[in-house]
């Protein structure tokens, strides 16, 4: 196969309904289709900055199905790997608006999504996406989904990768994991994390899965992954990097998140780990990986949608070079962002889903 994306997105994929005003389901007069999922949503950001990727999933034939796969061809995401299922519908989830934030309502039991499993390895399509691409991307809601998407999450951790990274967002949804029955949800969990080359987590899902969200306490727990990345809300978030050719010592970085005027916080943790990823494919260091996990991050903030347009190319290079005071004063709203070595109005960011130029290569 022909131009193989750099990397590739496992999971479910869902059709979305936005209200057009807040307030209870009953009494929202009319709904924005939309397309979401937290894989999904991680290859619309690593697109968006520039890295070509695949999303390998199910979805129904039906018009959700369609819309999502539209949506994420429209997004430039390489849906080659995507096969449609006859007989199980599309997932979705509806969002309701209301003064204290926003909740989702999933309608996903029994959904194509869920039915992934090992087979897809031998897919004619999804197999040689999966097994060319420089890093696969999993997360906890596939291992939750169904004991076929568990099977074919574990396959991918444990199978020889030959240089492949595998990357593993915990991405803890408690209600799933309730649907899967009785059973230690942190013991199915704990081999993957482990297993995975790059993790992402929250310390607050940390401490609900493994009973801790320190760093150095994770790390005693997760000592297979090079890198273990922990994010503390919107404060800060460090990276625990494995030193070359040493297994007992890291080196650990903390980069403290943005300011930002928040809009709405449903996406910006896939934003996150899209930048992060991002900067790992270019060779960034792990304070340029944060950099740009919290500048994708922000940028989904400050819109009402899962997916922000990331920043323009040659501000994503200034920040990221940016000194830590400089680093500091910057501030993103939906308007733009506001920075110290920008003069007179702040600058807008790109137009969603537009993918990114490539900013700086290789850089540390």
């Amino acid at each position: 196969m022909e131009h193989l994306p750099a990397a590739v997105c496992v999971g479910e994929s869902m059709a979305v309904l936005l209200p057009d005003q807040p307030g209870p389901l009953e009494d929202v007069s009319s709904f924005h289709p939309a397309s979401g999922g937290a894989e999904a949503n991680v290859a619309r950001g690593l697109v968006a900055l520039g890295i070509p990727t695949a999303w390998v999933g199910r979805v129904g034939d039906d018009g959700f199905g369609r819309r999502v796969t539209r949506d994420l061809a429209a997004g430039g995401v390489d849906i080659r790997g995507v096969s449609v299922d006859s007989r199980r519908p599309t997932g979705l989830y509806v969002k309701e608006v209301g003064l204290g934030g926003s909740v989702l309502h999933y309608y996903r039991d029994g959904s194509a999504g869920s039915a992934i499993g090992p087979s897809v390895l031998d897919d004619p399509s999804a197999g040689p996406l999966l097994g060319g691409a420089r890093l696969v991307h999993l997360s906890g809601i596939t291992a939750a989904l169904s004991d076929s998407a568990l099977e074919l999450t574990r396959e991918l951790l444990l199978r020889p990768r030959d240089g492949q990274l595998v990357s593993f967002d915990l991405n803890w949804r408690p209600a799933l994991w309730r649907r899967r029955g009785p059973g230690r949800p942190e013991a199915v969990l704990a081999p993957l994390l482990n297993a995975a080359d790059i993790v992402l987590l929250g310390a607050d899902e940390a401490t609900a899965v493994l009973g801790t969200g320190d760093p150095a306490e994770l790390r005693e727990l997760l000592p297979g992954p090079a890198t273990l990345v922990v994010k503390d809300d919107a404060h800060h978030a460090t990276a625990l990097t494995r030193r070359s050719g040493d297994t007992a010592e890291d080196t650990a970085v903390t980069e403290p998140a943005l300011n930002v005027e928040v809009v709405e916080p449903v996406g910006a943790g896939d934003a996150f780990a899209a930048g992060y990823l991002t900067g790992t494919l270019r060779g960034y260091g792990p304070r340029r990986c944060l950099r740009l996990g919290h500048l994708a991050a922000a940028a989904t903030l400050v819109v009402p949608g899962d997916h922000g347009p990331p920043p323009p190319p040659a501000l994503v290079d200034g920040l990221l070079r940016a000194s830590p005071a400089e680093w500091a004063a910057t501030t993103v709203r939906a308007s733009g962002i506001g920075h110290p070595l920008v003069t007179g109005h702040p600058v807008p960011m790109g137009r969603a889903g537009e993918p990114g130029r490539s900013v700086e290569e290789g850089s540390r």
